[in-house]
């Protein structure tokens, strides 16, 4: 069978070359005169990133730009009779996973509870508001299946903000960005500005089923990986960003995971995606935390009472991977009604990565942007993660990431979360509900 995989390959000047082709927005892919290991097909349209160094845990910055990068992640497929097959190196090459990832929308056709108006009153968007914390500039990307301007301004009755010129486009994938076909990832951009009229909508679109090479196999996590790597040369200090200079705060929203442990590795294999903070992706998203940028991921929709489909029926330790992360902020969902919605993924996380998860609570499957139809409610965990990256883009016009970093706002958002269920953390609501307000209260900004 051919199983995608990620190679991390030390680096040689035909990587370093297609890294910076592929920074400088003219991907080449991997050039004809890259060694690869013998046996491996590579998948020479997927520009190489550069990912740093093999050791563990924290790195610095700058050991990830294309010169000074001791290593680089490139695509390829590995033909093995199974996934246990899979070697764990090839002659200096790491194998890592190539999971499949997929948005987390679900609900079994039950109506909406409520609309955008109520979770905006639930949110107490007016005090933000009057407090100047809108979102105004403050970037929020989107990274998700594409944005569509059009339905979004047919929905607000205004324009949104939108950074074309720093918005992404996978290699492959036709269309431009902001004009994506209506789908999941413009209901996210919708529900981020429900907290935040302001923001700055960012488009990376790496669920849009394309990828480098239109070879179909857009939604697997190595393009996520080209896009995290595009939002650090973006926004980190080390690659002399466009981001950091023009904008407050980058808000980074994740709505999609990995439903099913068969789409990994097998346990035990240092490659593995879901508990390894070691992987490649991982590594990425601790870095663009550790340059201040805000990520948000959505717990899943694997919860016990009634888990998506893909999920198969395994609702314990669902909340895998990235979405896993201590640096991260991750979200389950209740309705209008702070009732805790089924299909929501619950805590805690699997074993190996940050346990308390999720963090907190948002609101979800209400109608609002209607991209599934008229009617069709906003649902999901990828609902309840934009309305919670929206109260950080608010949150964030007066709260400066220097000052505040990621990891103290998400504890003030914890903080101040209204308790459900008890008090402290619990697997179905995290810390509680977000309340942008009460944080914004205790950062003195309200």
């Amino acid at each position: 069978m051919r199983i995608p995989v990620i190679l991390s390959i030390p680096s040689q000047e035909p990587l370093q070359e297609s890294a910076l082709s592929a920074q400088a927005g003219a991907p080449r892919g991997i050039l004809p005169e890259t060694r690869v290991p013998y046996g491996i097909e590579v998948d020479t349209s997927f520009s190489a990133v550069p990912i740093g160094t093999r050791q563990r845990g924290a790195q610095a910055l700058e050991s990830v730009t294309p010169q000074a990068s001791e290593r680089f992640a490139i695509r390829a497929f590995a033909d093995v009779e199974a996934p246990e097959a899979v070697p764990e190196s090839v002659e200096g090459a790491d194998v890592f996973a190539d999971p499949k990832i997929d948005h987390f929308l679900t609900c079994g056709g039950s109506a909406p509870v409520g609309d955008s108006t109520a979770v905006a009153t639930k949110l107490n968007v007016a005090a933000l508001g009057n407090a100047g914390l809108d979102g105004s500039d403050v970037a929020v990307a989107i990274v998700d299946t594409g944005i569509n301007l059009n339905r979004l301004r047919a929905k607000l009755g205004v324009i949104p903000r939108f950074d074309a010129a720093n918005s992404w486009m996978p290699d492959g994938v036709t269309g431009s960005p902001g004009q994506m076909p209506v789908d999941h990832g413009t209901m996210c951009a919708y529900d981020v500005l429900i907290a935040a009229p302001k923001a700055t909508l960012l488009d990376f679109p790496v669920l849009s089923g394309g990828a480098p090479g239109g070879s179909a196999m857009g939604g697997f996590l190595s393009v996520a990986i080209a896009g995290f790597a595009k939002l650090l040369t973006f926004w980190a200090v080390a690659f002399a960003p466009s981001g950091a200079n023009r904008y407050k705060a980058l808000v980074i929203n994740n709505s999609w995971g990995m439903f099913h442990p068969s789409w990994d590795f097998p346990p035990g294999h240092p490659g593995r995606y879901s508990d390894n903070p070691d992987h490649p992706f991982n590594k990425l998203v601790q870095l663009l935390a550790g340059s201040n940028a805000d990520i948000l991921f959505a717990a899943g929709n694997c919860g016990s009472e009634c888990p998506d489909g893909r999920c198969q029926n395994v609702v314990a330790d669902t909340i895998v991977g990235a979405n896993a992360l201590p640096e991260v902020l991750t979200l389950a969902g209740c309705d209008t009604g702070d009732r805790r919605v089924g299909y929501s993924s619950q805590g805690p996380a699997i074993a190996g990565m940050a346990a308390n998860k999720p963090d907190l609570t948002a609101y979800t499957h209400f109608l609002g942007s209607e991209a599934f139809g008229s009617g069709s409610p906003d649902s999901g965990t990828s609902t309840a993660c934009p309305v919670a990256a929206g109260c950080v883009a608010a949150l964030r016009t007066q709260v400066p990431p220097a000052a505040t970093p990621p990891s103290a706002l998400n504890g003030q958002l914890t903080l101040t979360a209204r308790q459900v269920v008890g008090t402290g953390w619990n697997g179905d609501y995290g810390f509680g509900i977000i309340d942008p307000v009460a944080a914004g209260q205790s950062l003195g900004v309200i």
